[in-house]
This record gives C-alpha cells, structure tokens and sequence, in this order.
C-alpha cells in the first residue's frame, strides 16, 4: 500500500509509520513501476508457472495464477511493510481513518 498527497493531508498513519517514512505513490509508466512489475512477474514465473508446471490448460493456469495473486495480497508477509500482509495494512490503515474521523 502507498501514501497519497491526501493521505498525507489527512495525517494517515498506516501500518504505525509517519506518512513521511512511506513509499510515494509514482505515476503509471515510469522505470519504477515497470521494474517494479518484472519484479513480481519473475517472482510468479518462479513461484507458479516454473514450480508447478507443467500445465494441462490454460483454465489450470489461470486458477493457479488468482490462487498465487490471492495469496500474494491477504496472507503473504512483504518486507516493506512490515513483514505483514498488504490486505492487513490495508483494513489497519482505514480502521485507522475511520476512528480519526469519529473523533473529530
């Protein structure tokens, strides 16, 4: 998960990291995003299509890959957050907003 300008002006704090300390969201296009996308393109290869193989369909292919992206997004610990689950920043990082704007 990434800060946003109106996160920042929001004062969200996910994850119990000063907005600051976060990663900036980058526009779509650039060299960041695009090694950011092979990266986990050869994490899957490896990961799914190589481990697993080889294939039958392509009907086998495609529920392996929504297997590995659900598993990637709600239980896989990452690193740059934490060593949690991104689906767990998440519902931590509005949990968080919700409670802010009861307060106020």
């Amino acid at each position: 998960m990434r800060a946003t300008a109106s996160d920042a002006r929001a004062g969200a704090d996910p994850g119990g990291k000063h907005v600051d300390e976060l990663p900036v969201r980058r526009s779509g296009g650039d060299s960041f995003g695009n090694s950011l996308a092979q990266s986990i393109i050869g994490l899957f290869k490896t990961e799914v299509i190589k481990f697993l193989g080889p294939w039958r369909s392509m009907a086998q292919v495609e529920w392996e890959t929504l297997q590995w992206v659900r598993c990637y997004n709600n239980e896989r610990p990452h690193s740059a957050i934490g060593h949690r689950p991104p689906q767990e920043v998440k519902e931590t990082f509005y949990e968080q907003i919700n409670s802010r704007e009861k307060a106020a």
